[in-house]
């Protein structure tokens, strides 16, 4: 008998038309058909035969797999969060490894238990049909153990290494039983993603090594010597943390890199919108740059892929200035990584945790300088992406996101720091239950609202290891899942080699001003290409070091996948026990929350979301008057780390903010540690091209660079003309321009002949 085929109801809330399940497109409204797929936690199979209904939602297709046939509608959320769901919600950071739990469905009779379905399991989605990539939508992605005799050694390491730096936050849940059963652990590409969670005893990494051990014969010819003594070396528990493992792999991976080769092409764009009257939004390098970099060892912070997205807070209060004054001091403080070589995982951790640290401190005496207080403060999100040797590094404040595209998948992997996140983090309610609260969009942190001590940056730590596109952007684009809807249409062809990085970013934009449209929007789209060189992959000697247990003592961070460790402390402290609160402390909570509230209420929780940016501050720290306040917080140039050598050209390609105190870029007649009004000064306007021909240190230290005008462009307020001579300080012009970038005859204008540095070619100081 022919079974009628499946209904499908369209996501749009205003349709929500019925349409055959092999449909696209609504057939009513034309909205792309919304294809969820699910996985059912437990083995109800006996209960359930493919092709039925669950709760007359639930279309089951096959093993523990369904897909949601009303996905306008919201999911069943349980009247209690139970201690089974509560380690997804806890590891929610976690994710794209860990999936998230989309819905509780009761079950048809008391004695059996209700069904937990989870969103973001490894399935391969709908889209797959169209990249090119392996996999059948609605199945399962295959497991570690099918696909690691495929995998490179370069990558059954990196699988490895991701399941290492699971184990902390694991074990902190009791959970670390589903890093032991190889049916949960799936892998997409290079990503290792687990099906489930398993709760269970205590587990060792001995035992983590026993399993690995199993895999031994698959291992590709180049690692299996040190992945054999590494499993020799957990088995008798010559390792006993994760640190320690994580750092062993990574001394590994190292060496396994060496066989490849990384190009990297970053383009932005940032646009103030349709409905805004002015761009919060800033971004480093410049709107409307397409760069190119070829990762190595010894690069300097001009020649890494650095890129910035900042979405400013406070409105007409200052939030341009506030995106603006943070990529110029994130720049600055960046500067020393330059003449640092090698830099390690651990020093480049901490360096981007520094510098975020030090642009939350210009933001915030710039507030304090214009005494401006809780409503009156201005403040920026924060995403920046930083490419080195063969690592992506993520550094993330506030709600302003960055996703993770492959042929196979896009995976959003930051998180949002915001009150939904939060409450979800904390163990209390379902994410898609958590958004439907009042200001669940409300910000609990961004730079420049709170002192240093009271913002916890979150620091990724990506290997590269097949190609993939990072985007970065603000709220304007990501708002309504328009990334998620948009990927595969305007991001994929990147990686398929048939559009190019500026063109995507371009229409990405397009997307959210007509799709969106309430907000400027600021993207930033990283390419990352790994080629395999003619060279075979380094053999990696099992001699490689491994110090006992005894001896160890760490040297690189290990970086939680999905945040910042003193994050992770934070809100996932160690259990020792569960035990539910009785009636007296339940009520207590209540209403310690219900004057926070009410606290929150008062303090004027609403205005951001009047200014277009919710924010939830805690109040300004009251400064004892009798303790002397710190000076800001500077980088005094390095005269063997400048990143304008002589003989260096640089284009300029960002206006410098037109916000109180930020001097555009202007030459001057010579050095100057303390400015003078009556000195002449002479504007330098975006596109113009520079050539340095001399440097000097003034009296305070910081680094003047002698330049000459190659070329320029026209602008209003006497600017600088082609071959003029004159003086600019390094770090007031650091933000706004990219040296060494690849320049027209036109653009190189009188430098375009041979160049006569020193003598009379030097700008004048006489003056």
């Amino acid at each position: 008998m022919h079974r009628p085929e499946l209904t499908l109801y369209c996501a749009n809330p205003l349709c929500q038309a019925s349409n055959p399940v092999s449909h696209r497109f609504c057939q009513t409204c034309r909205s792309p058909l919304a294809k969820r797929y699910l996985w059912v936690v437990g083995n109800p199979k006996s209960l359930y035969k493919p092709g039925t209904l669950l709760n007359d939602r639930y279309w089951w297709m096959q093993e523990n797999i369904v897909l949601d046939t009303k996905p306008a509608l919201l999911p069943e959320f349980p009247a209690e969060v139970s201690e089974a769901v509560e380690p997804y919600l806890r590891l929610i950071a976690n994710q794209p490894h860990v999936p998230q739990v989309y819905a509780v469905v009761p079950a048809p009779s008391k004695t059996q238990a209700d069904l937990c379905l989870l969103e973001n399991a490894p399935i391969y989605p709908a889209e797959v049909e169209d990249t090119g990539a392996q996999g059948t939508p609605g199945t399962l992605m295959p497991a570690i153990a099918d696909a690691w005799q495929a995998g490179t050694g370069f990558r059954q390491l990196h699988w490895l290494w991701q399941l290492a730096q699971l184990w902390e936050t694991f074990a902190q849940e009791s959970v670390t039983q589903s890093l032991f059963i190889p049916n949960l652990i799936r892998v997409e590409g290079s990503l290792v993603r687990l099906l489930e969670l398993h709760s269970g005893k205590s587990a060792r990494l001995a035992d983590l090594g026993m399993l690995w051990q199993q895999w031994l014969p698959g291992a590709q010819p180049d690692i299996a010597a040190f992945l054999q003594q590494l499993c020799q070396q957990l088995v008798e528990e010559h390792i006993q943390s994760s640190a320690h493992l994580v750092e062993v792999l990574d001394r590994a991976i190292a060496l396994s890199s060496q066989a490849y080769s990384y190009h990297l092409q970053v383009g932005t764009l940032t646009d103030q919108g349709p409905t805004r009257q002015r761009n919060e939004d800033a971004c480093f390098p410049g709107s409307g740059s397409l760069l190119s970099f070829s990762l190595n060892g010894s690069q300097t912070l001009a020649e890494m892929p650095l890129a910035i997205v900042c979405d400013g807070i406070g409105g007409h209060e200052g939030g341009d200035v506030a995106s603006n004054l943070a990529i110029a001091a994130l720049h600055q403080k960046l500067q020393p990584l330059s003449s640092q070589a090698p830099v390690d995982a651990n020093t480049l951790t901490q360096a981007l945790e520094e510098a975020t640290l030090v642009a939350n401190d210009a933001i915030c005496q710039r507030n304090d300088t214009e005494q401006r207080h809780e409503r009156q403060r201005m403040g920026t999100t924060l995403v920046m992406g930083l490419g080195h040797l063969h690592e992506f590094y993520l550094t993330h404040v506030g709600d302003s996101r960055a996703y993770r595209i492959t042929p196979t998948g896009c995976h959003q992997v930051t998180l949002d720091d915001d009150l939904a996140a939060r409450e979800v983090r904390l163990g209390y309610s379902l994410y898609r239950e958590a958004l439907r609260q009042p200001s669940a969009g409300s910000l609990v942190q961004a730079l420049g609202m709170n002192a240093s001590n009271m913002v916890r940056p979150t620091v990724q730590r990506f290997l590269l290891d097949e190609d993939c596109v990072f985007l970065l952007c603000s709220d304007g684009l990501s708002d309504h899942d328009r990334v998620e809807e948009s990927w595969q249409a305007q991001i994929l062809p990147v990686l398929q080699g048939t559009l190019d990085v500026g063109t995507a970013v371009q229409q990405l934009v397009a997307i959210a001003n007509q799709r969106n449209g309430h907000d400027n929007v600021t993207v930033g789209l990283i390419h990352c290409r790994v080629t395999l060189g003619s060279a075979q992959p380094l053999a990696i000697p099992d001699s490689l070091t491994i110090q006992p247990a005894s001896e160890y003592v760490p040297t690189v961070l290990q970086s939680a996948p999905r945040e910042a460790s003193v994050k992770t402390k934070n809100l996932h402290p160690q259990k020792q026990k569960r035990s539910r609160p009785s009636l007296l402390t339940a009520l207590l909570i209540i209403l310690g929350l219900g004057g926070l509230a009410t606290y929150f209420l008062i303090r004027g929780i609403d205005f951001f979301e009047q200014a277009g940016d919710p924010f939830v501050t805690a109040p300004s720290p009251i400064a004892d008057p009798s303790v002397p306040m710190p000076p800001p917080a500077t980088v005094s140039p390095n005269p063997a780390s400048s990143t304008f050598a002589i003989g260096t050209r640089i284009l300029v390609n960002r206006a410098t903010p037109a916000g109180e105190g930020i001097a555009p870029i202007a030459l001057l007649p010579r050095p100057m540690a303390t400015p003078d009004p009556d000195v002449s000064r002479s504007p330098v306007s975006v596109g113009s091209v520079l050539e340095v021909i001399e440097q000097r240190q003034d009296d305070s230290n910081q680094r003047w660079l002698g330049v000459r005008v190659c070329s320029t462009t026209t602008a209003k307020g006497q600017p600088v003309t082609s071959g003029e001579l004159g003086w600019v300080q390094e770090v007031a012009i650091a933000p706004f321009v990219t040296a060494n970038v690849s320049l027209t005859p036109t653009q190189l204008g009188v430098c375009a002949a041979e160049r006569k540095v020193g003598g009379s070619q030097a700008p004048n100081t006489s003056q």
